[in-house]
């Protein structure tokens, strides 16, 4: 087992545990596959479209929910210098539990994977990942597929 501090908040009430403990073992598989330092933080949060909306207008002014959102608390840091006393604290990843259900609904897959496949994709865009171009793009869903199939979760 590795020392992760993998928080979740359900703002939305509807996760279940059984969802919340299968975000947070698709999370530490990734930070186990990118090398991620022992005592790295990640947060996500569990919300619905509205709060979700809200974000993305502020943020990345858009007015319109999305399905997730990164926000990465050393992005552009060459080296962020850390320590046993100031751990490497990643940022924030939010998913909107009515996006994810909708898109489930829209790909013919299960919530579960939906939500795995969203709270991958967010940790990788903390870890420096984009997908801006049609190599980057393969790069990152190709490592997000793997991730979720070492947890049996297929398309």
């Amino acid at each position: 087992m590795n020392d992760f501090d993998i928080e979740i908040t359900d703002h939305s009430g509807k996760l279940t545990d059984e969802q919340n403990s299968l975000i947070r073992q698709v999370i530490e598989t990734a930070m186990i596959k990118e090398n991620v330092a022992a005592g790295s933080e990640v947060s996500v949060s569990i919300v619905d479209d509205e709060e979700i909306q809200n974000l993305n207008r502020d943020y990345r002014g858009k007015d319109e929910p999305t399905d997730v959102l990164s926000f990465a608390l050393n992005e552009g840091v060459e080296d962020p210098g850390f320590t046993e006393d100031a751990p490497n604290i990643m940022g924030d990843v939010i998913i909107s539990l009515e996006r994810a259900a909708a898109q489930a609904e829209e790909y013919g897959h299960s919530l579960d994977r939906e939500l795995s496949f969203l709270a991958v994709h967010g940790f990788l865009h903390l870890n420096g990942y984009i997908h801006d171009s049609e190599e980057q793009e393969k790069e990152m869903f190709t490592l997000q597929e793997e991730i979720l199939k070492a947890h049996g979760i297929e398309k």
